[in-house]
């Protein structure tokens, strides 16, 4: 377990000086081409889920149909990895984001140009309507939208609430909602150094078509999501009933 935690250490401190590296080289073109600034983003992605499988051991895998053009994408939130995965291999992702993070250093800047939206979640009503206006005014930009349902990271086997701002997004915008179902949070948790060997997947489930009522889009976004997070969970060994008897 030393060891482990000693890879994984140096995995994340390679990943910060690698983000600041490539963040740094990217960021004058990006400002002239947003198709720069994804490239960047992407080769980043890239980076990341290679080293992560020779210094760690941990494998990345994609499932499903991968989403094309303009649709919802609501995904498992677990860690930082599923937001890698996601913008890695999404042909023109962009996220809803808290507003905070428009002040990360390199991230926040790159997050604004290829255009993902922040949202001040402090007020519930008005960020919902304000996130339903910022949405419309960046779908000039072809792409999927990405948004975590619950609202953050979710430890694997918790429950907690999926959040009206998906429905509200579902219906304003008048796009197909694609769920993805996750099991990363067993290998790359939300706190901690330690990542462990294994194979973290994400998986693309069919779209939720335009146009269904809020009970039926959420109790089925819901299902297939949680569903789907705890069969990918139970095939790495995750027991998720028990964790459920803890409860």
């Amino acid at each position: 377990m030393t060891v482990q935690w000693l890879r994984s250490l140096f995995f994340i401190i390679q990943m910060y000086v690698v983000m600041l590296i490539m963040g740094l080289g990217f960021f004058i073109p990006s400002l002239f081409s947003r198709d720069i600034a994804i490239y960047g983003m992407k080769l980043y992605c890239a980076w990341v889920r290679w080293t992560l499988s020779w210094m760690v051991g941990l494998k990345t895998e994609m499932r499903g149909p991968l989403p094309e053009g303009n649709v919802i994408v609501a995904a498992k939130h677990q860690s930082f990895l599923d937001i890698i995965m996601l913008m890695g291999w999404l042909p023109s992702g962009k996220f809803i984001m808290k507003r905070e993070l428009m002040y990360a250093p390199i991230l926040g800047q790159y997050a604004l140009r290829i255009g993902c939206v922040p949202v001040n979640r402090g007020k519930r009503a008005q960020a919902i309507k304000k996130m339903a206006d910022d949405v419309r005014k960046g779908t000039r930009h072809p792409g999927q939208l990405i948004i975590y349902p619950q609202g953050t990271r979710i430890a694997p086997g918790v429950k907690a609430p999926y959040k009206i701002g998906t429905f509200v997004l579902y219906e304003q915008i008048e796009q197909a909602c694609v769920p993805v179902a996750a099991n990363v949070g067993l290998f790359w948790p939300k706190r901690g150094i330690l990542r462990k060997p294994g194979k973290a997947v994400i998986e693309f489930m069919d779209p939720i078509p335009a146009g269904q009522d809020q009970k039926t889009f959420m109790k089925t976004l819901e299902n297939q999501i949680e569903e789907r997070s705890n069969a990918l969970m139970a095939e790495a060994g995750f027991d998720v009933n028990a964790v459920h008897r803890d409860d």
